[in-house]
């Protein structure tokens, strides 16, 4: 009787499970514990094959943090898309509890780099880098739909793209203490964010 043959992935696809996997374990654990015997494992692959597609840890940890601020990005374009005059309201809400039922994965990771990032200035560039490009994204989102009239004109929204930032950190806090912040808490806080920003 023969065996079955082994499916081998092409090379991006098994580097995009890797980041995949890779993710999964930083989420759950940190940057200093999560090992890359552990994320290999969770993907399928051995330790060797990882290191064929990442030259270190910290490498792993800035392509999981690209990924998933790709995938963030992305959201957020398609849903501020859908702006109207009709729909602006529900728009800005949908995508407040689309970040919560994501857990806005991007602050989660920049929790897990701030305590390295006093020791290893590459994790300190990068991430500073990263926060500023999600900053400048958010804001030009938010300048388009006030030039669209959806935000009125003497809103900062400069300003209000370090809110939204805060905002996800303070959800990451959240769920990585569990209780700080109930359920309620924190649509109080997206409801006063959408009235100001929306001029309710």
């Amino acid at each position: 009787m023969t065996s079955a043959p082994v499916t081998r992935l092409p090379a991006a696809e098994r580097r995009q499970a890797i980041v995949d996997a890779a993710i999964r374990v930083f989420s759950a654990r940190s940057n200093a514990g999560a090992t890359t015997a552990e994320i290999a494992r969770q993907a399928g692959v051995s330790e060797p094959i990882l290191y064929r597609h990442f030259a270190s840890k910290r490498e792993l940890y800035f392509a999981c943090l690209d990924a998933a601020w790709a995938q963030m990005r992305a959201m957020l374009e398609r849903k501020l898309a859908r702006l109207t005059a009709e729909t602006t309201e529900e728009v800005f809400s949908d995508t407040a509890r689309a970040l919560r039922r994501a857990k806005v994965l991007v602050p989660n990771l920049w929790l897990q780099a701030i305590n390295e990032a006093g020791q290893d200035p590459m994790i300190q560039r990068h991430v500073r880098a990263h926060m500023r490009e999600v900053h400048d994204t958010i804001a030009g989102l938010l300048r388009t739909a006030q030039a669209q009239g959806f935000i009125p004109e003497d809103r900062d929204v400069d300003a209000e793209a370090w809110i939204f930032i805060a905002g996800g950190l303070l959800i990451s806090v959240g769920d990585r203490l569990g209780g700080v912040l109930r359920a309620d808490d924190l649509d109080r806080v997206a409801a006063q964010r959408q009235r100001w920003l929306l001029g309710l």
